[in-house]
């Protein structure tokens, strides 16, 4: 059922908005609410945060738990920074697939009680509404009562957003479907990798079967091979479990998934 995200800065009061939102609709809904949050998964911000690929980590934790808890009943609320706009990304892709409406809540006010966590506030990727992915935004200052009925409206008065292609799933059965997204996504691969021997910084890579590009200047300067590949088995295992119904828009999914995945 519906997906609240919260997101803000280390430290902002993110916890003690989501623990409102709980107890605002167990006390008048009758559904369950699932809190899933750095506090579920016993993380401490300082060591985790801290450490780019434990963040990491702890993103994709958060993230297939919040997966496991959303269903056609229950009200799911994501606690944590949630401050990457492609993760926030990912998670608007999980609610299109599984047909059930969302929306972000944003924090504006700092504490700086997480010295050693400055470069991440730094990185921290404003929601805008503009963004299919960050709306409805609820932005909500330090001394603000959480607008309970207008975020109860939200998740419950709004039809949940089409699927895509993206999103779409089909059986596994297709006798060339899994021969097709592995001999896809290593020609994108390998078009990258042979565009690094020519192109240069504001070249846009064309792939194979495929009408998005890719920037050069933004995506092959930041990614070795060895984490091109590490993408790849990532999009694999994600399309396996969520398949398109159209072989054909393979190759746009993965330059997408590729894009989304830099920050």
């Amino acid at each position: 059922m519906p997906l609240i995200v919260m997101c803000g800065y280390p430290c902002s009061g993110k916890t003690r908005r989501s623990v409102e939102l709980q107890q605002y609709f167990e006390q008048n809904t009758e559904r369950k609410v699932h809190n899933v949050g750095d506090g579920t998964l016993g993380i401490e911000k300082n060591a985790v945060y801290a450490d780019s690929q434990n963040e990491k980590n702890v993103r994709g934790s958060l993230r297939a738990e919040a997966e496991r808890r959303i269903n056609k009943e229950d009200i799911v609320i994501l606690d944590s920074l949630n401050y990457i706009k492609g993760y926030r990304y990912e998670l608007f892709c999980l609610i299109k697939h599984t047909q059930t409406p969302h929306c972000l809540t944003h924090g504006l006010w700092f504490c700086f009680c997480f010295h050693s966590l400055d470069a991440l506030v730094l990185r921290f990727e404003t929601p805008d509404s503009r963004n299919r992915w960050d709306s409805p935004l609820f932005t909500i200052q330090k001394e603000d009562t959480l607008p309970f009925e207008a975020i109860s409206d939200a998740i419950f008065k709004r039809k949940a957003p089409p699927p895509n292609q993206s999103t779409q799933s089909q059986p596994l059965s297709s006798t060339n479907f899994l021969y097709e997204l592995d001999k896809v996504t290593q020609d994108v691969l390998m078009a990258i990798l042979n565009s690094q021997k020519t192109s240069v910084p504001g070249d846009l890579i064309a792939v194979p079967g495929a009408t998005e590009k890719i920037s050069f200047a933004t995506f092959c300067i930041s990614l070795n091979m060895a984490e091109l590949r590490k993408l790849r088995r990532q999009f694999i295992s994600y399309t396996k479990m969520h398949p398109t119904e159209n072989i054909g828009h393979i190759a746009n999914m993965f330059v997408q998934y590729l894009n989304k995945s830099i920050h």
